[in-house]
């Protein structure tokens, strides 16, 4: 790997000097740059070329997936499907970072098609962080799509954070909840200057007293624009949760448009939107600590998007 895929492995995937502890796979523009699988944690590449299946043995506990993906120069569209088959009562946590880099007028672009299936009890932490570098004129592109499958007392949360330097970025997941299940969803992100971030989720709640919480804080400054749009069906007895939040700069946009469905007479459902800009009293409070009204912004920003 060269110096500056190890930055950004460093910058969006716990990477530290040695390597990763445990198992493993680095994809460097579209090529495997290192794989480790271990007793527990199984890592295969696709008979196609395609892609990867992870396999965790059921009852496996505390161990850690690195599954990041990094492209460093303009001209590379990567393509990559994940498969990750979580066996009964196994916790672990899965680490998937995506860096993008590019230094000319060639686009830098990372499509990661991640399908997670778990099985009865099964329980995995997923935490994703996106981020763009480079001086080039070439867009840096990351358009990630997810898809759950979760059985019984399957728990699913996820933590995704775009950190910024994406020009465009359209983020969709979906699936499928079974008897008490849980997807749990926080996701944070930043845009700036003309960038554009699009969330779309789409979530059936098949199984009884399941649950679904989604939560979406995002930033947007200079002149970019983002979108949102969650779809939540309650076709069972379940309870269902979706909140968007965000915070405009300069002469940001955002559109939010969550969306209920009600097909069950015991479906609890609630949605939840809130746009505009830091408040002044926010900024007035920080400055009288010190800070200068930038500083305190970006504290109100940094702060805002932790939730």
């Amino acid at each position: 790997m060269d110096k500056l895929t190890v930055d950004l492995l460093k910058a969006v995937s716990e990477y530290v000097d040695g390597g990763y502890t445990g198992a493993f796979n680095i994809r460097e523009n579209g090529g495997c740059a290192g794989r480790q699988s271990t007793d527990n944690i199984l890592i295969e590449g696709k008979k196609d070329g395609s892609g990867l299946d992870i396999y965790i043995k059921a009852g496996t506990k505390g161990e850690k997936v690195f599954i990041p993906a990094c492209v460093t120069r303009g001209n590379v569209s990567d393509l990559v499907y994940n498969d990750f088959h979580v066996g009964a009562e196994a916790d672990v946590t899965i680490i998937a970072g995506c860096g993008v880099h590019t230094d000319d007028e060639g686009e830098a672009a990372h499509n990661g098609i991640h399908r997670f299936y778990l099985e009865k009890g099964a329980h995995v932490l997923y935490e994703e962080k996106h981020l763009g570098t480079g001086e080039g004129s070439g867009q840096k592109k990351i358009d990630p799509v997810t898809h759950v499958e979760l059985a019984e007392d399957a728990v699913l949360e996820m933590n995704t954070i775009q950190l910024g330097g994406v020009d465009h970025s359209t983020r969709t997941t979906g699936g499928s909840l079974a008897d008490r299940a849980k997807l749990l969803i926080h996701e944070s992100i930043m845009t700036d200057g003309d960038e554009y971030a699009m969330t779309d989720f789409d979530v059936d709640m098949n199984g009884e007293d399941c649950a679904v919480d989604l939560i979406s804080r995002s930033v947007a400054k200079g002149n970019s624009y983002q979108e949102y749009h969650s779809r939540i069906k309650g076709n069972n007895r379940c309870s269902g949760h979706s909140e968007c939040d965000a915070i405009l700069v300069g002469k940001g946009r955002v559109n939010a448009a969550p969306e209920l469905y009600a097909g069950h007479l015991d479906a609890s459902l609630i949605h939840e939107a809130a746009i505009g800009k830091v408040a002044g009293e926010q900024i007035l409070k920080l400055r009288t600590l010190g800070l200068t009204e930038e500083e305190a912004e970006k504290k109100i920003i940094e702060g805002f998007l932790k939730g």
